[in-house]
């Protein structure tokens, strides 16, 4: 199978409201470029270098998603052209795109990363943590930032249930936040409407619990 023939047969598959993030991490440029003569317009890459020499290289109407972990000291490299931040997992982190985007004269888009995984390794906020930072005054005053929604990483497991039951765990934060964004509690949220979750293996699940942003890789390049 094609690389376009892949793309193309999972777009007929998606939903109008769902968005493909072809994540192109690892793979070269050549590849990159059939899927995006085939008309793919998001990547997604999770080191912020590679993404940068990519961004170098590559047509400009692009839009680049960083989906894997960010340390703070290389967000100054993607600030110019990043176009959807996926892991946000602290309030240190969004200070630093604030920063850098204010820099860049941007406002910077940003999903907030959920820990709805069993394992320890996945990185993101728990429930608690994300509601002491939409409500808190540093939070209020970033100008640069834009938080579009959350992301969560569901255990890596063939337990059909045990994913559904996570992704359902995002869906619901993802419900409450949005009841709150009228009230004084996360006041400074406007934009919120993105659920990012779901991956080659589990999507279908995933947009069955609520997702509206996918993020594919394997299914379209074939395996690493």
């Amino acid at each position: 199978m094609s690389i376009t023939s892949n793309l193309n047969s999972i777009k007929a598959s998606l939903p109008a409201n769902v968005t493909l993030v072809a994540v192109s991490k690892t793979k070269p440029v050549l590849d990159l470029m059939q899927a995006y003569e085939a008309g793919q317009r998001i990547f997604g890459e999770n080191k912020i270098q590679e993404m940068a020499d990519k961004w170098e290289e590559m047509p400009k109407d692009i839009q680049w998603h960083m989906i894997g972990h960010v340390q703070t000291n290389k967000v100054k490299y993607m600030a110019p052209f990043v176009s959807l931040i996926h892991g946000v997992d602290s309030l240190k982190l969004l200070q630093e795109i604030n920063k850098q985007a204010l820099k860049n004269n941007r406002i910077i888009d940003c999903l907030l990363q959920i820990h709805i995984a069993e394992e320890e390794t996945k990185f993101g906020l728990d429930e608690n943590e994300l509601n002491s930072l939409l409500s808190s005054t540093e939070f209020k005053e970033m100008k640069n930032i834009r938080i579009l929604g959350l992301m969560g990483m569901a255990t890596f497991t063939e337990n059909q249930n045990q994913i559904k039951k996570e992704f359902k765990h995002l869906k619901s934060i993802f419900d409450s936040i949005q009841q709150n964004k009228d009230t004084q509690l996360y006041a400074a949220i406007d934009n919120f409407s993105i659920i990012s979750m779901g991956m080659s293996g589990d999507y279908q699940l995933a947009i069955e619990c609520g997702s509206t942003m996918v993020r594919i890789g394997s299914s379209i390049f074939g395996g690493r």
